[in-house]
């Protein structure tokens, strides 16, 4: 039996759609880094590589396509190089095309710029010239890559290389999936299998190419209205729903969440929970403030020596954490940590702002003990000290003249550096209001200075409001300042562990506060959030000094005479426990990730049970003699294989054809063809018999007479299902 032939590929229409999926490959990146010089790159690249094999493919016709396909590759690596070189290195290349030595030096070097950038900044990345580098030299590869998978009709690895690539910026930057990406993908992936489909010659001709585009529609829609409501929030099975945490000042969604998720749980030896920190930010260019960068060690090496000097007086305590609803690859501390036991392997500290951070690790599910150190001076030496000692970063030029006007005049009584910060935090704690809704509705949802300044006229708004505006006005005042990213410390669930308390963070506890350094002291954490915490106030020696420690004042809402060298509360302004303030431990549930894998499988599953269901069904009717059941069974069968099955034959010249081209065996063919014989022809039908046991033959060796690939294929995905039906 010969094969059909297939369509000849047209490497215009070809070229034209691997293009195509590359710039939907490409849109998700615009999510994690800003639009730039790197976008310009990779559409020139792109279209340098799909027009390049375009014409090397039609030039090329008359050659083998052994040999053609190299060539291909090559025309198309030159191209995309000197389009790259072009772009980004021109001044290095000759002619500004064909690239040197100094052009492979110079994008080493900003192959290395890239990833500093990467591993320490924020998204959306800045849009310097390194991301342009690194982004075109990838995109080079998936460029070429989509277009012979698309030429060689490899539409199904197109398909997941397509959408792999462009997930990957999503999961990185911990985004939010993008769906009008989603939607351009869908659409991407039903070109593609179309395409597959009419150059592929073991695809059916009687495919309805308008049930086909019905059904993908119909399952993109599915996607976008049932996905929501799927209870996919579970990262890892049994752990519950799962919040991804990234080193920047976005909590807003997160703290707007309508329920809170527990975060982590913690034990202390102390008697108040910590604050918990993820990291520090301090670098801010106007728009947003970037993570702090610095030398990375192990974490076996420790954090290096103390920021405080002799005669301040320090507390250390112990505190066990068990990482349950948190996805970062920052671990949460308490400060300030000396040293951290049984966290894993892939940590690494920094010992400048003593925060942890991997590469390669992930803090969900990991169950460690931190041992810190805090300093407590006493009110006459943090009023003896000033705010100095490290470098003060310049502010943007175009800062909004009200953040420094104010700043001078909430503090213009104050003498000391200390007390002009106590009359800040009181000032915001006093005269703003905290809300989580009204940044949104005001349009002022940002950490920007044009943002601050919106918010200073507004005063109305979350941590990140009063976080941002406490640093530029502190900075203002030539004052070293910085943002961190943590949690407010958790809520007593009433259990113990030995003699120390269970604390559960919530997701609803994220939190920001600032930092300002004070020479021979350290950072000194402040508390300008309205509602949130107790704000710092150190002690006078000649009242008791700060003795009790930084944990002594109890967690409350409103402010306190206590010593407190961090703020400290026990809960948010959403607190939502009951009368006895003790939550219970969150028990780990798999429900949710049970479902969520069982729907996943259906849905995937769902044509194979479709088809073995309708072949039962005919098992079952060729037992009690239905010969036409039968016949049908192994027309759909050849189908599903991809298998020619022309619905001219005759059953007896389809036996026969089988019997020759796929080594059915004949006995087993027999007793099926003069079932449908007399089916079709014969006035009286007499009784057929079992026809059951011959079918089941006659499947078995269809399905040995093809490779494994296609009898997967044909289970998954079977072909009949949508086949046209005369």
């Amino acid at each position: 039996m010969t094969r059909p032939a297939r369509r000849p590929v047209s490497p215009a229409g070809a070229g034209m759609l691997a293009m195509l999926a590359a710039f939907v490959t490409l849109w998700p990146y615009t999510g994690a880094v800003r639009p730039g010089l790197w976008t310009f790159v990779i559409v020139t690249i792109v279209i340098a590589v799909g027009v390049s094999g375009i014409l090397a493919r039609l030039s090329l016709a008359a050659v083998r396509a052994g040999i053609r396909s190299p060539l291909v590759l090559l025309v198309q690596a030159i191209a995309a190089a000197m389009a790259g070189t072009a772009t980004l290195a021109s001044e290095t290349a000759i002619a500004g095309l064909i690239p040197t030595g100094q052009t492979v030096r110079l994008i080493g070097l900003r192959l290395s710029q890239s990833v500093d950038e990467i591993m320490n900044g924020v998204a959306p990345i800045e849009a310097t010239v390194p991301m342009a580098t690194l982004l075109g030299l990838v995109f080079v590869v998936v460029a070429i890559l989509i277009d012979q998978l698309v030429a060689n009709r490899l539409v199904l690895l197109a398909v997941v290389f397509t959408s792999v690539v462009g997930v990957m910026p999503i999961l990185i930057s911990f985004g939010a999936i993008n769906i009008v990406w989603f939607v351009m993908q869908a659409i991407v992936i039903l070109l593609l299998l179309r395409f597959g489909a009419r150059h592929d010659p073991r695809a059916p001709r009687g495919a309805s190419f308008m049930v086909a585009t019905t059904a993908g529609a119909l399952t993109v829609v599915a996607a976008l209205v049932l996905a929501p409501v799927l209870p996919v929030a579970s990262a890892l099975p049994g752990t519950g729903p799962m919040l991804t945490i990234n080193a920047d000042l976005n909590l807003g969604s997160d703290l707007r969440r309508p329920e809170g998720i527990e975060a982590l749980t913690l034990v202390t030896s102390s008697a108040n929970p910590p604050y918990l920190r993820l990291a520090t930010l301090s670098r801010f260019d106007g728009d947003v403030w970037r993570p702090d960068r610095g030398d990375r060690v192990a974490l076996s090496d420790g954090f290096g020596a103390p920021d405080w000097g002799d005669g301040i007086k320090t507390v250390k305590s112990e505190v066990s954490i068990r990482v349950t609803g948190v996805s970062s690859d920052r671990l949460p501390v308490p400060y300030a940590p000396e040293s951290i036991k049984d966290a894993g392997e892939g940590w690494s500290a920094i010992p400048e702002n003593r925060t942890v951070i991997s590469r390669t690790a992930d803090a969900a599910g990991s169950d460690y003990t931190v041992t810190a150190e805090t300093a407590v001076p006493t009110l006459e030496q943090i009023r003896a000290s000033s705010a100095s000692g490290v470098p003060v970063p310049p502010l943007p030029d175009d800062l909004p003249p009200i953040i420094g006007e104010l700043a001078r005049q909430v503090t213009a009584r104050a003498d000391t550096d200390y007390d002009r910060l106590i009359a800040l935090q009181n000032w915001f704690r006093s005269e703003f209001t905290y809300s989580l809704d009204a940044p949104v509705d005001e349009g002022f949802d940002g950490t920007g200075a044009d943002a601050v300044a919106t918010f200073l006229e507004k005063r109305t708004g979350y941590c990140i409001h009063f976080a941002g505006a406490f640093a530029l006005m502190a900075q203002s005042l030539d004052m070293p300042v910085r943002i961190v990213v943590g949690y407010l410390p958790g809520t007593s669930t009433g259990e113990k562990r030995g003699e120390n308390l269970i604390y559960s963070v919530s997701s609803d506890q994220l939190h920001s506060w600032p930092e300002v350094f004070f020479e021979g002291i350290g950072w000194v954490p402040f508390e300008p959030t309205a509602t949130l915490g107790v704000p710092t106030d150190f002690i006078a020696a000649a009242a008791g000094g700060s003795g009790d420690g930084p944990e002594a004042p109890k967690p409350s809402s409103a402010p306190t005479d206590g010593a407190s060298a961090a703020p400290t509360s026990s809960r948010g302004p959403r607190d939502d426990v009951g009368s006895s303030g003790a939550a219970p431990l969150r028990a780990l549930n798999p429900t949710p990730v049970t479902l969520t894998v069982l729907g996943i499988l259906v849905v995937l599953l769902l044509p194979m049970l479709v088809r073995e269901g309708r072949r039962a069904s005919r098992v079952g009717r060729a037992r009690s003699g239905d010969a036409m059941a039968a016949w049908q069974e192994i027309s759909d069968t050849l189908v599903d294989l991809g298998l020619a099955a022309p619905e001219a034959q005759t059953a007896r010249v389809r036996a026969d054809a089988l019997a020759l081209t796929r080594g059915v065996d004949p006995v087993a063919l027999a007793p099926i063809v003069r079932a449908v014989e007399h089916a079709s022809y014969a006035e009286r039908t007499p009784d057929a018999g079992n026809l059951a046991n011959p079918l089941r033959v006659v499947l078995a060796q269809l399905g040995a007479s093809v490779d494994s690939r296609q009898r997967v294929l044909a289970r998954l995905l079977p072909a009949s299902l949508f086949a046209r039906r005369r």
